[in-house]
């Protein structure tokens, strides 16, 4: 069964397609740097930070939790969005549930293969549609799009929504990630075109 999600819009009193933006029908790649390797037999995902139970997942046991398939859209910073997206993975719930956030937790960051990060409240990530995302219309995520394992915040632009992701820390004060110490929005919120600082 897909979740709908693409009428996350209303929440945010905005139309479907945020200011600013133009839909496109592609998938573009943008990336601070170049595509990391993995291998499914040495990758980790970790947990840690304000929890009860720090996680050391493999490929394997992270594949292993409960998964949904969401249809949601998804906003470029860069001023492109693409609409219906399928997309099959973890929740961000799911993964905090198996964790146990302390009620001292405020903050999550998020940490990748290729050294990026990314910073978001715990009450923004705390929400059905921000998932840990392995497959994207039906085939494993490619590579370019953050495969094996990526990040979607479709409430936020999607900087927020970190490809390669291998980690999550639960913070009980707020920090910043890469591109939020380099200038763009802490907030990100698409339908008040919150870009920059």
């Amino acid at each position: 069964m897909t979740t709908d999600v693409t009428d996350l819009h209303e929440e945010f009193d905005g139309e479907r397609l945020p200011p600013g933006q133009r839909e496109t029908s592609k998938f573009p790649v943008l990336s601070k740097g170049s595509t990391p390797d993995w291998d499914p037999e040495s990758w980790n995902f970790t947990v840690g930070g304000a929890v009860e139970d720090e996680l050391d997942l493999s490929w394997t046991e992270f594949t292993d939790l409960p998964s949904e398939t969401q249809t949601q859209d998804f906003h470029c910073v860069t001023g492109w969005s693409k609409f219906d997206c399928e997309f099959t993975g973890v929740t961000f719930p799911t993964l905090a549930e198996a964790a146990g956030v302390e009620d001292d937790a405020v903050h999550v960051m998020f940490s990748a293969l290729d050294g990026y990060t990314t910073n978001l409240p715990l009450s923004d990530c705390m929400r059905e549609e921000v998932m840990f995302v392995y497959d994207f219309d039906g085939d494993s995520l490619p590579a370019e799009h953050g495969g094996p394992l990526r990040v979607v915040t479709p409430h936020k632009y999607a900087y927020k929504g970190a490809k390669w992701v291998d980690g999550v820390e639960f913070l009980t004060e707020p920090e910043r990630g890469y591109w939020e110490k380099r200038g763009y929005s802490n907030t990100a919120n698409p339908w008040e075109e919150e870009r920059y600082s």
